[in-house]
């Protein structure tokens, strides 16, 4: 099955935090290849030049968007480059394994930080933007933010807090002109497994296990989110707001 794009983002903006690796590279470059001028946020210097020299319409630049400044300075470096922004793709996240005798306080608020609070205040800085433009919000979340999850239930929480954000800013917003969705994946090929901290052995056992619950029988590729990314950000979806899509082989229904 292909998943190539019919739709033309050319002259519009796009922003896309944790844009290194995994999900938000493959949407960082399917904006690009659809015409979108995009600025990718994230944390590996290296991989972000790999990115930006990937396509000639992505540019990067290097932060954390847990820091304080962070928000304004990366819609500010958007909007001083292309004078608007039409799209922001909250993607940046962790992934913590956090059994509950394991959990601490700095741990939890580490995963909100990132998962949760970052996101918020991200969108906050960019509104003044999207309403100018009747722009766009996809927030990534899980099929764990609505399905539970042994061993990493905060991961999950945050992202349940993910998708109740989603839709309360579509009601909020709705009046504005500006819509938000999610896309909410299943297990993805990525590195999220070993940046989570785990020894490879342990990433295959889990990735294994995880393929044999999927119903259709293998974990997802990014470039297969990043293709529903881009339909709910199409601007021709003018009617669809406040949705959370799950795309994870089929594992929710199991």
């Amino acid at each position: 099955m292909s998943n190539e794009l019919t739709v033309d983002f050319t002259g519009r903006v796009v922003i896309v935090t944790g844009a290194s690796s995994g999900i938000g590279r493959a949407v960082a470059l399917s904006f690009a290849d659809a015409g979108a001028a995009v600025l990718g946020t994230g944390r590996n210097a290296q991989a972000l030049g790999e990115l930006s020299a990937a396509h000639a319409s992505i540019e990067t630049i290097r932060c954390d968007v847990t820091d304080e400044d962070a928000p304004e300075a990366i819609v500010r470096t958007a909007v001083d480059r292309w004078g608007r922004l039409d799209v922001l793709v909250n993607n940046a996240g962790i992934l913590t394994m956090m059994p509950l005798r394991e959990v601490t306080s700095d741990r939890v608020k580490q995963v909100f930080a990132t998962n949760v609070v970052a996101p918020s205040l991200l969108a906050g800085a960019a509104l003044p933007y999207l309403q100018e433009s009747g722009g766009s919000i996809v927030n990534i979340s899980s099929t764990f933010g609505h399905r539970p999850v042994a061993v990493a239930s905060h991961y999950g929480a945050s992202k349940a807090a993910i998708e109740h954000l989603t839709r309360s800013w579509a009601l909020e917003l709705a009046g504005d002109g500006v819509r938000v969705n999610a896309v909410a994946p299943g297990p993805i090929e990525s590195d999220a497994l070993s940046a989570a901290g785990l020894p490879p052995a342990e990433v295959e056992q889990i990735k294994k296990a995880e393929a044999a619950r999927i119903p259709l029988g293998r974990r997802g590729r990014p470039e297969e989110i990043a293709v529903w990314v881009l339909r709910l950000a199409d601007p021709s979806m003018e009617w669809l707001t406040g949705q959370v899509l799950t795309v994870d082989g089929g594992l929710e229904i199991t």
